[in-house]
């Protein structure tokens, strides 16, 4: 089965032959709405077959899948934890807001606190995927994010498949996905608080591939501050191209607001939040657990992409 996989190979540029075979396969039903992704679970921790294979199927097709919880027990985070480890997700990644269980408790946190990042605030978030600023050896490939609580108005997610993203960037110039593809094109600065550095500066793609798979993944952030990108022209069309993209009112961009007891697991998708406002001491509160990990299952062929391509 492996040897099938790495014969197939659609993001290599010189392979068209392959890339049009899985293009028409990724937008023959490819979902445009939410609900199209939603799946009903009576027990994150526990699924039954049924729920496993409509969120994988979800996950295979769109690299994500919306989850609502049905049963009386509200889910925290050993749920999560549950969730994940039914998709192969156990390498948590460890960042400087984490609780010690590696699990964010993402909320709007008081400014006497001193954290001032953005994700702690009731402020809009700009598109990214998670974990941009990881080196390349812990890139987070996967996040299982749980809303425990809701805001009161606003808060709303937007979502973009990477690989949507690719495909849009790849029909309009080939020449963008090579330009993104170079080991240098984007670099984070390097973290530095009261004089002290907690983490140096990093370079790296926009788009790699997994090297056992072939699998694409997006490392991505589409703030104006704090970040470096390649100057050669091309890089620069291709990084305005995609802002645009995110930016305007394409169809393939996923519009959903989390509930109590919804949640979301995929592979680090690119994500915006729009602001928000809380309810007196009700806060909005979402656990976070990122991974190292695609998603995955433990049956053959599990990763491919299609049945075509799975049969061999």
């Amino acid at each position: 089965m492996n040897a099938v996989i790495s014969r197939f190979q659609p993001f290599e540029l010189s392979n068209d032959v392959d890339y049009q075979s899985w293009r028409a396969w990724k937008l023959a039903g490819y979902p445009r709405r939410a609900e199209q992704l939603l799946v009903p679970v009576r027990d994150p921790q526990r699924l039954s077959a049924a729920e496993h294979a409509a969120i994988l199927g979800h996950c295979r097709k769109a690299n994500m899948a919306i989850y609502q919880v049905t049963g009386a027990r509200a889910a925290g985070k050993p749920a999560i934890r549950g969730l994940g480890r039914q998709f192969g997700l156990e390498s948590l990644d460890m960042n400087l807001r984490a609780d010690e269980d590696s699990i964010t408790t993402i909320t709007v946190m008081p400014e006497s606190t001193g954290t001032h990042y953005i994700p702690y605030t009731n402020k809009a978030l700009n598109w990214h995927t998670d974990g941009y600023y990881n080196p390349p050896q812990e890139q987070v490939r996967a996040i299982v994010m749980h809303c425990a609580a809701e805001a009161d108005r606003g808060g709303d997610n937007l979502f973009l498949d990477p690989e949507i993203a690719y495909i849009l960037l790849r029909d309009e110039n080939p020449g963008f996905i090579r330009a993104l593809m170079q080991p240098d094109v984007m670099t984070i600065p390097a973290n530095v608080e009261q004089g002290r550095e907690i983490r140096a500066a990093q370079s790296g793609p926009v788009f790699s591939l997994e090297k056992s798979s072939h699998a694409l993944h997006m490392r991505y952030t589409a703030r104006s501050r704090s970040i470096v990108w390649k100057g050669d022209a091309i890089a620069r069309n291709a990084v305005e191209f995609l802002r645009e993209l995110l930016d305007g009112d394409s169809p393939w961009l996923i519009r959903h607001r989390l509930q109590a007891g919804q949640g979301i697991i995929c592979n680090n998708v690119l994500h915006k939040r729009e602001a928000f406002a809380d309810h007196g001491a009700r806060k909005r509160v979402l656990y976070r657990a990122r991974y190292h990990e695609r998603i995955h299952a433990t049956v053959a062929g599990a990763d491919c992409y299609g049945e075509r391509i799975c049969s061999g």
